[in-house]
């Protein structure tokens, strides 16, 4: 208990002190804040090897995609990967709840490095153009879009069907997807303390091309993220 306790003052405390110093980067250009979400990632990274004695292993290095189009669909099972994945990738844009753009200070930056938002079972004006933005981030910029295909943080031995949304993205975009499998629900879970002298394995799969029909992406993303757990796990 004494341990989660110092890593939440550190950790949280840091992501505060982060977000204070990179205040005046919301006015100035885009990459600036980027750099803060990898400075966060680190962080994370940081605290959990120091104060949790956790060992971070990034295995599959080789099946990461260079110079073309993608977007990335990873398992999801902790706050974890949403910060440290940005250290591994070109700073990735998330699809996120739209509640969390009305955030003070956090909301402004998450609007700030290009994030978009959608109301959950909702049917919005804002949701219609969900995916006309993403087709315009997509062809507009060389970042990678990230989505969590299982819809929420899960523990690590649950295996919910993945949202059909991911399939509409892979239909829409026409471009090549990275699946990852992360298990580190068994560290940092979603409820409960953090569980220290742990390993959390990133496992980069290689790539599913874009010439699917959605339905088999869909299945084969999804047999291929938790064959992976159920290995590293």
């Amino acid at each position: 208990m004494l341990r989660n306790l110092i890593f939440n003052i550190f950790f949280f405390g840091g992501i505060f002190f982060i977000s204070i110093i990179f205040l005046p980067s919301l006015i100035l250009p885009q990459t600036i804040v980027i750099f803060g979400g990898k400075l966060m990632g680190w962080w994370a990274g940081f605290c959990l090897k120091t104060i949790m004695v956790t060992k971070i292993e990034i295995i599959g290095k080789e099946n990461l995609t260079k110079n073309k189009k993608f977007f990335i669909a990873a398992s999801h099972q902790s706050m974890f990967e949403t910060f440290f994945l940005q250290t591994i990738f070109n700073s990735p844009v998330f699809i996120l709840k739209k509640e969390l753009l009305r955030i003070p200070i956090f909301g402004w930056y998450l609007n700030k490095i290009g994030s978009i938002s959608i109301k959950r079972n909702k049917i919005s004006k804002d949701n219609l153009s969900f995916y006309n933005d993403i087709h315009k981030l997509i062809k507009s910029s060389s970042r990678p879009l990230i989505i969590f295909p299982q819809g929420t943080r899960v523990n690590p031995k649950e295996r919910p069907p993945f949202k059909k949304g991911a399939g509409r993205i892979y239909e829409e975009l026409k471009i090549s997807c990275q699946p990852i499998a992360i298990n580190s629900g068994y560290v940092w879970p979603k409820t409960g303390i953090k569980k220290p002298n742990k390993k959390i394995t990133i496992s980069i799969l290689p790539v599913l091309n874009s010439r699917l029909d959605k339905n088999e992406f869909m299945k084969n993303l999804e047999k291929k993220i938790y064959s992976e757990l159920d290995r590293i796990n």
